[in-house]
């Protein structure tokens, strides 16, 4: 089990603390790992295994727990001293009503719960009524690059020369597992469908109770073949009113956010760095990992600046910063990031081929008046020339880079 030391080191500063500790994100990123080595830390500072519970309920021995009485019955049933005791509950989306039970077992016993949740706007809303103020939140995402190369040399020989590896990462995505043999390109794709056609079952049409699965998959389909664009829930109804279907307004929103709640999809609002508001019409989409672009349409060299914008938008949100697309007037900036106290403006391109796209990249940057550290990240490696102040990084740079 490798660890990974971002998501530890979250959690760190909460354990043995009241909240209740939520780790979300898509299925197979890695919450259920996150989650043993959490009860490793546990362990470590001195908590005997007895005071340790673990349930996957995702596992068929805990089929018959599967409701909040009982999962409530079988937890008290387990604690037998008046000693803290620590809940480790993974996949707790499974349980019927499972909030109740996790808000009696805090009134009721001295425990430390974690949970793993596969769906964000379930966790949400129901946590939001019964422990409103009482839980954090720990997204884990799938393998940032850095990790990529950790897993390559856990398993595979080591030394390799890290700057010939962003091809496989940019090609391959960062679900774990696939990263724990040697799999094809092909054979990849084929686990991460499988993946995706999981969360689509179980944590969109199930949940959600959607009736029209294949109209959402054309929905995925265009929210995927636009990343990079920005687009409204208007430009998707027209798009498929001029394929002669029809499809409301309000439904294309019910679908992205469905899509939202299961991590298949993240939405990047537009802000104006002159007016200081968020705007509400065309936002960003980019997908939770880039293998599902190529799982769900295949791989196409035509959409490579929107696949670097995507990885440069998961590090961002890896990092901890809220991120949106800038507009300053006429021009875009790809990335407005924030977080206390800093902010960095990031502009993506596949490469600066022409003087138009150097003036274009370099100069929406130079339009925003201030002091804040500025990057335009391309995949051109021999041509690094900074401008007026913002730095131009081949993207490993960027994604291994320490410094924001």
């Amino acid at each position: 089990m490798i660890s990974r030391p971002r998501y530890i080191e979250a959690i760190k500063p909460f354990i043995g603390k009241p909240q209740v500790k939520i780790i979300t994100g898509i299925r197979r990123s890695g919450k259920s790992t996150v989650l043993q080595l959490v009860k490793e830390e546990i362990r470590q500072s001195g908590v005997q295994s007895e005071q340790i519970i673990a349930i996957n309920f995702e596992s068929f021995t805990y089929s018959e727990i599967l409701e909040a009485s009982k999962l409530y019955s079988f937890i008290r049933n387990n604690i037998q001293t008046r000693k803290k005791f620590y809940l480790l509950l993974d996949e707790i989306q499974e349980v019927v009503n499972w909030e109740k039970a996790v808000n009696s077992l805090l009134v009721d016993f001295d425990v430390d719960i974690y949970l793993t949740g596969s769906n964000s706007h379930l966790l949400s809303s129901e946590l939001s009524t019964y422990l409103a103020g009482r839980y954090v939140e720990i997204p884990v995402y799938t393998l940032s690059y850095q990790e990529f190369l950790e897993f390559r040399n856990h398993y595979f020989a080591k030394g390799q020369d890290s700057g010939n590896l962003f091809t496989d990462y940019l090609r391959m995505g960062g679900f774990p597992v696939i990263h724990t043999a040697n799999y094809s390109e092909e054979s990849a794709y084929k686990v991460v469908y499988d993946i995706y056609s999981s969360v689509i079952l179980r944590d969109t049409v199930q949940r959600y109770k959607i009736r029209d699965v294949e109209l959402l998959e054309r929905v995925i389909k265009y929210a995927i073949d636009n990343i990079g664009n920005t687009f409204s829930g208007k430009n998707v109804a027209d798009y498929f009113k001029s394929q002669q279907r029809k499809i409301d307004i309000n439904t294309v929103y019910n679908y992205l956010h469905a899509l939202e709640g299961a991590f298949i999809l993240y939405r990047v609002p537009r802000y104006d760095l002159k007016g200081k508001e968020i705007l509400k019409t065309q936002e960003k989409f980019y997908v939770s990992d880039i293998s599902l672009v190529y799982a769900t349409m295949g791989y196409r060299d035509r959409n490579i600046a929107g696949i670097l914008e995507n990885i440069v938008f998961l590090e961002l949100k890896r990092r901890g910063y809220k991120v949106f697309v800038g507009k300053l007037e006429g021009n875009e900036i790809d990335f407005v990031a924030e977080k206390i106290g800093r902010k960095i403006y990031v502009q993506v391109a596949y490469k600066l081929e022409s003087e138009q796209t150097v003036n274009r990249e370099f100069g929406n940057l130079l339009s925003i008046d201030d002091q804040f550290p500025k990057y335009v990240i391309t995949m051109d490696e021999f041509w690094k020339d900074d401008v007026e102040g913002i730095q131009h990084l081949y993207i490993t740079e960027f994604l291994l880079s320490k410094g924001f």
